[in-house]
């Protein structure tokens, strides 16, 4: 199996730039871990998701894939502390991590990337209601990186680039070194998918990738699989720049898709075919393929 396999997900546009439904396995029961005696991980629900106990509150940073996910994550929080939810933040617009929002009161405050905000504001007016309307993103963060004091908590906000879409948003806790990175890391034999409908970018990745390890921080919560380290992380970026690099030679010297896929090894024969009940994910090679040959036609 090639090293470095590096995923894009082909799905129809939502709106705009859109919001995508993960049609992978069915969402399992959900586990929660310790991270510390105030931060949790939560596996399962088909993407990972967390939550952060505050003074008065706890901060949410995504809802799982479904109404009911979302309804199990609050009786989960809920064997833990009295505390209510007060705040959720979206990595980004993704139905495996926003499609639990339903099962949420009103009025909390939401937050997501103001890309990711548009495009599901976007969504809900072209009747697309992946979200209602009472559970779309009240607050925006607008800049690269805006750090904010959230039921006592210190957190920073960061977004880099257009990676797996054009709204990704990390939550940095830089008090515990901990980092909830979103999809901009996936499950191993996934690395990265990287949603072009969505305006997300394999260059992008690469920049918002080194970003996330630059952060001071030793636990890293990935969209899909366990909790990752620096070295780990390090090794997939190291290995999707010389990749990246490698391709945008043989494009310039006019090979085509099917030569550079060939000279590089992408995809290898098992991720060559859809995933068993879920769409076909685009090879990384594909991916940038189509990037450069855009820019230089």
């Amino acid at each position: 199996m090639h090293i470095f396999q590096f995923l894009g997900f082909s799905v129809a546009a939502l709106a705009l730039a859109s919001i995508s439904v993960a049609q992978g396995p069915q969402a399992g029961p959900l586990k929660v871990h310790r991270l510390t005696p105030s931060i949790y991980w939560v596996e399962g629900g088909i993407g990972n998701c967390g939550f952060i106990i505050g003074e008065q509150g706890v901060i949410l940073i995504d809802t799982t894939v479904s109404p009911e996910g979302g309804k199990e994550l609050l009786a989960n929080v809920a064997k833990i502390t009295p505390k209510p939810v007060t705040t959720i933040i979206l990595t980004h617009g993704d139905m495996d991590h926003i499609g639990g929002l339903a099962a949420f009161p009103t009025g909390l405050t939401i937050i997501a990337q103001e890309n990711n905000k548009k495009n599901m504001e976007a969504a809900v007016a072209a009747g697309r209601r992946m979200v209602s309307a009472d559970h779309l993103p009240n607050r925006a963060v607008t800049k690269n990186r805006e750090a904010v004091e959230i039921e006592g908590v210190k957190l920073e906000l960061l977004h880099w680039a257009p990676a797996h879409t054009a709204g990704d948003l990390v939550v940095y806790l830089p008090e515990s070194k901990i980092v909830f990175a979103g999809d901009i890391f996936c499950m191993d034999q996934f690395r990265a998918l990287i949603h072009r409908e969505q305006k997300g970018s394999s260059e992008g990745w690469v920049t918002s990738a080194k970003g996330v390890i630059a952060l001071n921080a030793d636990r890293f919560v990935v969209g899909h699989g366990d909790v990752q380290t620096k070295e780990s992380l390090q090794k997939r970026i190291s290995e999707a720049e010389t990749e990246w690099g490698k391709i945008k030679e043989l494009v310039a010297r006019g090979m085509s898709l099917q030569q550079i896929q060939a000279a590089v090894g992408d995809p290898p024969p098992d991720q060559s075919k859809p995933v068993p009940g879920g769409p076909r994910f685009t090879p990384f090679s594909e991916v940038v393929y189509q990037e450069l040959t855009e820019k230089n036609p």
